[in-house]
């Protein structure tokens, strides 16, 4: 008995200590979520933080976050007059391939303008980019040949938003999905292997639209300060299975939209997420059978539940609208009912949780600013706008900081990168540099 116990007791122990590692192939993670299924990770940082593993310098500019699979790291950048795609290895940041995609794009609002924020998306051999001026690209993952090339404005008469394209392709199946935003394709679905056109559709507004989302929608596409507002937004598609099917959800410019993702037939719209400058950044949310999307600028954020109607119609039945959650651009994670994310715009925010259900808010903190997050290990990191790190225990009532540090070397560019968290590191993009940390518990 005693024997037995023992040997109990080793096999709870390896259990408790294994570490389970991986990779961040697309945009917020392998499910899109921001999620990460690692454990073993540091659940306390040293009051200097984790360790850096390495760091390099010369990337160039921009705020495009690093995709990583299969021992690759990808990304894009502006190195001068040009926009080009990085693969760097795992293991110390030496640069692998460098490929030009075209031109940087210079056009439109000062802010952002060092360089594009798509990440790449990891298919496989391939992978999928779009350029902060609308190229899209398939490109060989070995030594970044480039299979095909598309252009979002001349291919499918896409207007630029005007902080340009931010979006990062979603791949499904045999088909890329992207968001040119212009008169007649809205959104667009492309067969990954060749990039020809395989739907483009028009999201018009519903008429069966609320009081209040017609007031928050914006009417009618118009011009923006730099020429024609863009359809597009600033967010990147998620694919979900609601209401008995398939649906690729996205946040444009007017609306939180779900369409059929083989035909690209409008579903349904939200619009009272959206806000009237058509500025919606962040990357919707479906957990726990509500579809979220929120957005800044006096706006707030908004529940659906998605029904089908004896027609086969699907309904996007709205299950709150809260003011409490304005999140900007560093986008929002569920975690066992509460909903957390930075609420506010330009003039700064604070890290806010929320009820998931109901949107009542459970606690604010303005020792946590806002900022990106994303999840791993039973921990939150967030990434303040200022350049910050901060570890946080998720709990519903209140603010558990589990510690905080700054980066060396901060540049005067906002830290809007996105955390990425690969295989036991933590992954810090400053523009020109990039910062690995070790955040592998030792015990």
């Amino acid at each position: 008995m005693n024997r037995n116990k023992a040997i109990f007791a080793v096999i709870l122990l390896l259990s408790t200590n294994l570490c389970i590692a991986e990779d961040w192939p697309q945009w917020h993670g392998p499910n899109r979520d921001a999620m990460s299924t690692e454990t073993g990770l540091l659940q306390q940082w040293p009051s200097e933080g984790p360790p850096l593993a390495w760091r390099i310098d010369g990337l160039g500019g921009g705020y495009s976050a690093p995709s990583i699979d299969a021992g690759r790291m990808f990304g894009l950048s502006n190195r001068g007059d040009d926009e080009v795609v990085w693969a760097l290895s795992e293991t110390n940041g030496k640069q692998l391939w460098v490929t030009r995609l075209g031109p940087a794009q210079t056009e439109g609002m000062p802010q952002g303008r060092e360089g594009a924020g798509c990440s790449p998306t990891i298919d496989g051999d391939l992978m999928y980019v779009i350029g902060a001026g609308g190229t899209m690209a398939c490109l060989q993952v070995s030594d970044g040949k480039i299979i095909w090339q598309r252009s979002l404005t001349e291919d499918f008469g896409g207007v630029v938003p005007t902080w340009r394209y931010n979006e990062s392709p979603l791949v499904v199946g045999n088909l890329v999905f992207c968001t040119p935003g212009g008169p007649n394709a809205t959104m667009a679905a492309v067969d990954k292997k060749t990039g020809q056109t395989v739907w483009t559709n028009q999201l018009v507004a519903s008429a069966g639209e609320s009081e209040r989302e017609a007031s928050a929608g914006r009417r009618g596409r118009g011009r923006g300060r730099f020429g024609p507002r863009s359809g597009a937004g600033y967010s990147s598609p998620i694919l979900i299975e609601a209401a008995g099917m398939r649906q690729i959800v996205q946040l444009t410019a007017d609306a939180l939209v779900g369409v059929d993702p083989d035909s690209g037939e409008s579903l349904w719209q939200y619009k009272a997420p959206a806000n009237p400058m058509g500025i919606n950044c962040s990357t919707p949310i479906f957990r726990d059978g509500l579809v979220f999307a929120a957005s800044a600028y006096g706006t707030g954020g908004g529940a659906v539940v998605l029904k089908n109607d004896a027609a086969g119609t699907v309904n996007a039945d709205e299950v709150y609208f809260t003011p409490k959650m304005q999140n900007h651009h560093g986008g929002m994670i569920v975690i066992d009912g509460a909903l957390y994310g930075a609420n506010g715009g330009n003039g700064g925010g604070v890290l806010t949780c929320l009820d998931f259900q109901t949107g009542d808010v459970l606690w604010q903190d303005r020792d946590a600013d806002k900022g990106a997050l994303l999840h791993a290990d039973k921990r939150l990191y967030l990434r303040t706008e200022e350049g910050e790190l901060i570890l946080i225990e998720p709990n519903k009532q209140e603010f558990i900081q589990r510690g905080r540090f700054e980066q060396p070397d901060r540049t005067e560019s906002p830290a809007w990168t996105h955390p990425v968290i690969a295989n036991g590191k933590l992954y810090i993009r400053d523009q020109d540099a990039l910062f690995c940390y070790d955040i592998q518990s030792k015990t």
